[in-house]
C-alpha cells in the first residue's frame, strides 16, 4: 500500500473515531455527518485491509492495527496542526473568537468577573462559553477542539493533555455574623460537630473531602442541607444558622464569619487543562497565559 494512494483526510476520521469511540460523536467533532463517517471509515478499511475498529457494548473498539499505527499518526497530525499554528498571526486586540471553558459553579465564580474585565480590555473581540463537561469526556472535547480548556482536579493518567496548578485553596467553615459561636475566637472540633452543615456535591449520595477526613478521626458531622452548587450555600448559610465548609477564596467574597477548620482537609487543587495539539497555537498560548497570570 503506497500512501498516495490512501485520502488524507481519512486518518482525521480515524482520529476522530479513536478518540471518541462512537461514530456519532466523531462526526460531530468533524462537523460532519454520521454516514459520512461511516462511508470514510469503509474506504479506509478497504484500504489498509482491515477492519480498523470492531463495535462493542461499551463503543468502537479500536484493532491491534489500529492501536499500532495511531500513536504516529496523532503524533503527524499534531505536527501538521502545529506547523499552520505557527504561521498564523494573533493579535488580541482584533481576534473575534469565541472561548470555550469547562467549570463547575465555584470556578466560575472566582474567573468569570476578572476574566470578562480583562478581556474587554485587551481583546474585546473575544466571546466566552462556560459549561461543565463531565471529567469522563474532558479529554476527548479538548482533543476534538469543542472545548478550549477546562479548570478541574489533576488528571495524571490523561498524556494527552497539559496541565498547570491554577488554585490551591485551603478550607473555611462559614457561619453568619451574628451565630451563637460568631464571637468565639476559634472553632474546636467538638463545636464544628455540633453544628447542622451543608454538603456541595453534584453527587445525590457520598461523602466528600470534609467527610473523609473525619471519618480518619471516627468522627462524622451532621448534614442538615446537600445541594449540587456552591454559589447557592453561601446564601442559606446568611438567612440560616446552618455552616458550610468552603474553599477560602469563595468564602473571602461573602460577609460572613470565617473559622480556620480545627482538623486537617486536603486543600482544593484546581489545574487548567488543555490538549497538547493546541499547546504552540498563538491563541491557546496567550489565552492561557492570561488566566494563568490572574492566579499567579
Amino acid at each position: 500500500m503506497q500512501l498516495q494512494q490512501i485520502d488524507m483526510n481519512l486518518f482525521l476520521v480515524l482520529e476522530a473515531i479513536y478518540t471518541a469511540r462512537n461514530l456519532t460523536r466523531a462526526a460531530e467533532q468533524l462537523h460532519i455527518t454520521q454516514p459520512a463517517v461511516s462511508n470514510a471509515l469503509a474506504r479506509l478499511r478497504r484500504s489498509l485491509d482491515d477492519p480498523l475498529f470492531t463495535r462493542t457494548p461499551s463503543g468502537m473498539a479500536p484493532t491491534p492495527l489500529t492501536e499500532s499505527i495511531m500513536p504516529r499518526v496523532q503524533q503527524a497530525l499534531q505536527l501538521l496542526g502545529t506547523s499552520l499554528s505557527e504561521q498564523r498571526q494573533f493579535n488580541p486586540a482584533t481576534e473575534t473568537r469565541t472561548l470555550r471553558l469547562s467549570m463547575n459553579d465555584m470556578a466560575e465564580t472566582l474567573l468569570l468577573p476578572r476574566l470578562l474585565e480583562r478581556l474587554e480590555q485587551e481583546a474585546p473581540g473575544v466571546s466566552v462559553e462556560s459549561y461543565y463537561v463531565p471529567r469522563d469526556r474532558l479529554a476527548k472535547e479538548l482533543a476534538a477542539n469543542t472545548l478550549d480548556f477546562g479548570l478541574d482536579i489533576p488528571m495524571p493518567t490523561a498524556t494527552q493533555l497539559q496541565q498547570q496548578r491554577l488554585v490551591n485553596d485551603r478550607y473555611l467553615c462559614m457561619v453568619r455574623t451574628d451565630h451563637p459561636l460568631a464571637e468565639h475566637g476559634g472553632l474546636t472540633l467538638e463545636q464544628y460537630l455540633q453544628l447542622e452543615h451543608i454538603h456541595v456535591s453534584s453527587r445525590r449520595s457520598g461523602p466528600g473531602l470534609v467527610d473523609i477526613a473525619l471519618n480518619r478521626l471516627g468522627r462524622r458531622r451532621r448534614i442538615k442541607l446537600r445541594v449540587q452548587h456552591y454559589r447557592v450555600a453561601p446564601t442559606v448559610v446568611l438567612r440560616t444558622n446552618l455552616a458550610l465548609t468552603v474553599p477560602a477564596s469563595l468564602a473571602n467574597q461573602y460577609p460572613a464569619r470565617l473559622f480556620e477548620l480545627p482538623f486537617q482537609v486536603p486543600q482544593m487543587d484546581w489545574h487548567l487543562l488543555w490538549h497538547r495539539n493546541q499547546h504552540e497555537d498563538p491563541a491557546n498560548r496567550w489565552l492561557r497565559e492570561l488566566l494563568l497570570g490572574m492566579f499567579s
